[in-house]
């Protein structure tokens, strides 16, 4: 008798999802994403109890046709990359094809959706990564995913999550860092029924970032701007005396894509250096524009890291951007 066995789907999209779904956070970050993906102009996030009994992110995107809304909760199913090629020129937020079927494997999952064009919406229900029940129903266009009791089926899973007012900050923080990153789109947090933060579609960088820096920082943002052949790095950086104790106010985006890098924090410290205090960290949005393939962003499932080809280059570059700036600003 065979000892290797092949894992029933469900099991392995619950596999999936522990990398996918490490927390609520997770879940609004994956489908904010694909809803700048479809092109929406206007994202709404609410939330209850931290995102374990609630999750709902709509959007007045392109919607889905009925075929591509059972697709889209299969594994692997994706409408953005096609060949072996397109992984390595990913322009899009989304694309391993993970997200769903892995948020639906461990809650009670609901998608509506309709094209603008389409006369009915499509509704979805799952429990558990079972499709409960598929109908039509009324909606405007755009899509709509309802999370609810997550972890509801994997309890041991549960119980690593922390207090809800933990979870809920964890998710505000990353709405306003995609909100920062995405100024030509509008968003809106709710958090158990109270309206937290609505960023407008006239609103501009400077003004989103002061918003989020705190109404202080207004008088002390320095623009950045800088290149070097194909790589642009721009936003804005501090004076040396507005700082934190830790690096969450610090934004970095690689063609839109909000990410983590260890290195760029490092080159915005190396722009800083003999001007901030020990221990003490700056505040900034930085922007680093270049070539698709230039940078791979499928380093991880949580889309977080990237790996640039050119490291050095980026890194002396956003340094020298930083330092040029805060120069800059002492002359004027």
């Amino acid at each position: 008798m065979s000892t290797i066995k092949i894992l029933p789907e469900i099991l392995s999209n619950q596999i999936a999802a522990g990398e996918v779904v490490e927390r609520p956070v997770s879940i609004v970050k994956e489908l904010v994403e694909n809803s700048i993906d479809a092109k929406a102009s206007t994202i709404s996030i609410e939330i209850e109890n931290g995102g374990k009994d609630l999750i709902r992110v709509s959007d007045d995107g392109l919607g889905m046709s009925r075929d591509d809304a059972l697709l889209a909760i299969e594994r692997y199913a994706t409408s953005k990359i096609y060949t072996k090629e397109d992984l390595f020129s990913i322009s899009t937020m989304g694309f391993r094809g993970e997200a769903l079927p892995s948020i639906a494997s461990v809650s009670r999952f609901s998608l509506v959706t309709r094209r603008e064009h389409d006369n009915t919406a499509t509704r979805l229900e799952m429990a558990g990564g079972k499709l409960v029940d598929v109908s039509d129903t009324g909606a405007p266009a755009g899509t709509m995913i309802e999370i609810r009791k997550l972890f509801y089926n994997t309890p041991a899973r549960k119980k690593f999550l922390k207090a809800d007012n933990t979870e809920s900050g964890h998710i505000k923080d990353a709405v306003l860092g995609l909100s920062l990153g995405h100024g030509t789109i509008g968003f809106r947090l709710m958090v158990n029924q109270k309206l937290q933060h609505h960023f407008s579609l006239s609103d501009d960088l400077f003004q989103r970032a002061v918003r989020i820096f705190g109404r202080s920082s207004a008088g002390h943002l320095y623009p950045v701007d800088a290149a070097m052949g194909d790589v642009r790095v721009h936003g804005y950086g501090a004076n040396p005396s507005l700082t934190r104790g830790n690096s969450s106010k610090l934004f970095f985006y690689v063609n839109r894509r909000l990410i983590y890098d260890r290195g760029l924090v490092a080159a915005v410290f190396k722009g800083y250096r003999g001007r901030i205090m020990k221990g003490r960290f700056p505040v900034g949005v930085y922007f680093i524009d270049l070539p698709f393939d230039q940078v791979d962003v499928n380093v991880h499932p949580s889309k977080k890291q990237v790996k640039f080809f050119n490291q050095p280059l980026v890194y002396q570059l956003v340094a020298g951007a930083v330092s040029d700036s805060l120069s800059q600003a002492q002359q004027d």
